[in-house]
């Protein structure tokens, strides 16, 4: 992750968690099932398990409550305030780190069941850098389940519903919004960039799931919001969650 997107959480940190209203909940992203319902990680009581990007930790928040022993980190300070308050008034014990998910001193080799990320790794400007530490961080045959913007999801218009960008202009992509002086930074792949960079990285791809976002799921907060409207959910699909495991 960039000075530009701590920069931009810090300052959106607040209006961001007032707007969504995230549930408790292991949720993967807009237009997408819950874990309750798509069932990668199974049974997690006991389970050592690192959120990365964990933003207002909303999903360590629900890893706690079923008896997972929970990291989380993120890079951004305000965000982290409002999931150690959140994690108090839900009376459950997390620890949390700050800091940027390309690299994870905090973290000891082979130590995590689980590494999970919801709606974070777009962010994120070394992917190969990110999933090489979550690798060095996983025990082995440990799981790596996490989820981003589909790629194809950005290269629309949300109102014409027409192409805007082509799916193979990758990279660093800069938005401004109302205020041009916050910049909004993600990071644009193809689907195979993604596959294969898991592969470089030492993981086995065993599903990778693209939601069917034409359905309403009751617990999604960000249904109806920003570009997320019915009209571009029936039509183009927002997320992208891969499920992978640490083979060597």
């Amino acid at each position: 992750m960039t000075l530009e997107t701590k920069k931009w959480w810090e300052s959106s940190s607040k209006d961001y968690q007032e707007e969504c209203k995230i549930p408790i909940d292991i949720h993967y992203g807009p237009g997408s099932p819950n874990e309750k319902s798509l069932k990668l990680l199974r049974n997690i009581k006991g389970k050592n398990i690192l959120e990365i990007g964990c933003g207002g930790a909303q999903c360590s928040i629900a890893f706690a409550k079923q008896g997972a022993k929970v990291k989380a980190i993120d890079i951004s300070l305000e965000q982290l305030k409002f999931a150690k308050r959140l994690a108090e008034k839900n009376k459950v014990k997390i620890d949390f780190y700050q800091g940027d998910i390309k690299k994870l001193p905090q973290i000891k080799s082979n130590s995590q069941d689980i590494v999970f990320s919801a709606f974070a790794l777009h962010y994120v400007d070394n992917l190969l850098s990110c999933f090489k530490e979550v690798k060095r961080v996983l025990k082995n045959k440990g799981l790596f389940v996490f989820s981003l913007d589909h790629p194809f999801f950005r290269t629309v218009d949300s109102k014409t519903l027409k192409l805007k960008d082509s799916y193979f202009n990758t990279g660093k992509e800069i938005f401004t919004f109302s205020d041009p002086t916050k910049k909004f930074v993600c990071y644009k792949h193809t689907v195979s960039e993604l596959y294969n960079i898991l592969i470089q990285s030492g993981f086995l791809v065993e599903r990778i799931l693209e939601p069917d976002s034409r359905k309403k799921y009751t617990y999604d907060p960000w249904y109806g919001l920003w570009n997320y409207t019915p009209k571009f959910l029936k039509m183009f699909p927002p997320t992208i969650i891969f499920k992978a495991r640490k083979i060597k």
